[in-house]
This record gives structure tokens, sequence and C-alpha cells, in this order.
């Protein structure tokens, strides 16, 4: 038998009440029995009816648990690789304060909404770089987002092709026996703007393997200029660089993979959409194992305790014959 609270201070402060009432009360009509010379030992039935009453109600209190069954606990969840486009166009600011800043602080919505799936982070431009690999922790995945800035990768353009075959790959190592492709999600985030020329190739393997793309666009297309050090940057020329949204090219990945396009810009912002979207995906069972557990049995105390409390009020036995 298992107890859900332990014998303590607040049981034995009731235990020693009831003593030290009772161990009065019996004084007093042992005295008045005394005193006019007859028997009073009948009372020792109402004490024994009482103290047993007592000890089921404490019983009761503590919750006993007993009885044995097993019940199947399953572990149930997704992958999800973020690949986060680093290349000096976030840095513009027709999504304000910046367009990076604002994918920082939505990405946090959804490590937030995903808490009991898997989350790994890929930064990129030209190349990609495994920013943190899959895993459950949110306070790294955390860390690792407010860290992220356009100085940590070369700045040589954009490139869709390393970070999806990337995610790919980390995937396809994590696999395990009986995974399933479909509880598997690469989301894409990123302006727009790819100077690649193997993302169809890579979005092909994507869609073979059966997992899901999403995309989603951050930007106007109306752009801005991009704010480098002191001023904004510029081109050989010398003329101002304006980066614009090009979501042409990300609704084109995630069509191919049977994926969702998803944006954000200065009048809207898709990123419930993207977390609902994925949350109606049915994550794998990774785990399945078969527990010990029993139930709090209380109530057959509590119930043997107020028949005996009825019968106790109901049957009189005299204290005191005379």
């Amino acid at each position: 038998m298992v107890w859900f609270r332990n014998f303590g201070i607040t049981e034995v402060v009731w235990v020693v009440l009831f003593v030290a009432a009772y161990t009065l009360y019996i004084i007093r009509v042992a005295r008045i029995g005394r005193s006019l010379n007859t028997p009073y030992r009948t009372i020792l039935i109402k004490l024994a009816l009482r103290t047993v009453y007592f000890g089921l109600l404490i019983a009761a209190f503590l919750g006993p648990s007993f009885g044995d069954s097993k019940k199947e606990i399953k572990s149930v969840g997704k992958d999800i690789m973020i690949c986060v486009d680093l290349s000096k166009s976030m840095d513009a600011f027709d999504i304000q304060p910046t367009r990076l800043e604002k994918i920082k602080y939505e990405m946090k919505r959804v490590v937030e909404s995903f808490s009991s799936d898997r989350i790994g982070v890929i930064i990129f431009s030209s190349e990609a770089f495994m920013q943190c690999p899959l895993t459950y922790d949110q306070n790294a995945l955390n860390l690792f987002i407010e860290t992220m800035n356009s100085s940590l990768v070369p700045s040589s353009g954009t490139d869709f092709a390393p970070p999806l075959r990337m995610a790919l790959s980390k995937m396809e190592n994590q696999d395990e026996a009986g995974n399933q492709q479909k509880s598997k999600v690469i989301i894409l985030i990123s302006d727009g703007e790819d100077f690649g020329e193997e993302s169809s190739d890579i979005a092909k393997e994507i869609e073979n393997k059966g997992i899901k793309l999403f995309t989603l666009g951050v930007g106007t297309e109306k752009g801005s200029q991009i704010y480098s050090g002191r001023s904004y940057k510029t081109d050989r020329n010398g003329n101002a660089v304006v980066s614009k949204l090009n979501s042409s090219e990300l609704k084109k990945l995630a069509d191919k993979t049977g994926g969702q396009y998803f944006e954000i810009n200065e009048s809207r912002n898709d990123v419930s959409r993207l977390i609902n979207t994925i949350s109606n995906i049915e994550g794998e069972v990774r785990d399945a194992r078969f527990v010990d557990v029993s139930a709090n049995r209380y109530y057959y105390f509590l119930i043997g305790a107020l028949i005996l409390l009825v019968l106790d009020v109901l049957i009189n036995v005299r204290t005191l014959s005379i």
C-alpha cells in the first residue's frame, strides 16, 4: 500500500487532541461512577467504536493507494528543423525593427508552441551552419535564437540548397526504426532572394522523402535599404541597395514539396497560421512503455468511518448504570 501523504505533524496533533479529550472524558465518568458507586465500564464500547472510525478518518486523509494495474504511456512528437536566412538583406527595416529581429521574436513563439517536439536551427546565407541540433531544450533554443545576427555567416549572397540539404541530412541521421517521415517538418525563413542553382533538386529530394517544407517570407514588395555600420549599403557603382521580398521562389519550393507558403509583411503575419498548420500534422510515437499505477482508495476508509459514525449516533450505551 502506498500513501499519498506522510503521517506528519497535522495528524499527530489530531491524534493527541483525540487521546487527550477522551482521557479527560474517561476520568470524569470514572469519578462520577465511583462517587455514585455504580459500574461505568460500558464506556469502553464507545471508546473502541470511536477510536476505530477516528483511525479510519486519519487513514482516508493520508490517501491510501493499492491495487496493481498497468497503464501505457506514449511519447508522441514531431521533428522541426528551422532554416533561417542571415544574409545582409535580413537587416532591412521594411519590417520593424528589422526583418531579422521580427523573425527572432516569431521563432520564440514557434518554440513555445511546440514544447513537446524536437526543434533544431540552421543558419545560412551562401553556406549553411548548424546553430542548434534537434532538441527538446527550449532554453537552449531561445538562447541560440537570441544570439543570431547577420555577421555569423558569410555575406556573399543567399542560397537555399545548403540549408535544405543539411536539414534533410540531419533528419535522416536522426531516423530510427519505425519513424514516420510525415512527422518531420522543415521551415525555411527568408526574404526570398535565392542565388543558388540547386534548390529545385534538393526540394525534389525532400518531396520524395515525404517531408513537409513550409516557407516563410519576410519583407515587403516595396522593400527598403539595408543599414550597414554607419551608412546604407551600396553596390559597386555607389547606388543604394534596396532589398525587396521575392515570394515567388519561396512559393515554388513549398508547392514542390506539398507544403505551404506563409508571409510576414507590413500588414500581414502568418506565423499563427503556420503554427496551426504544423500542429495539425500527426506526430510519431517516439516511446511507449507500461508503468505500474495504483488508485487512491481513500473512499473505502471514509465510507467505513461514516458507517461507524452513524452507528455511534444511533446506538445509545449507558456509561453509568444506576
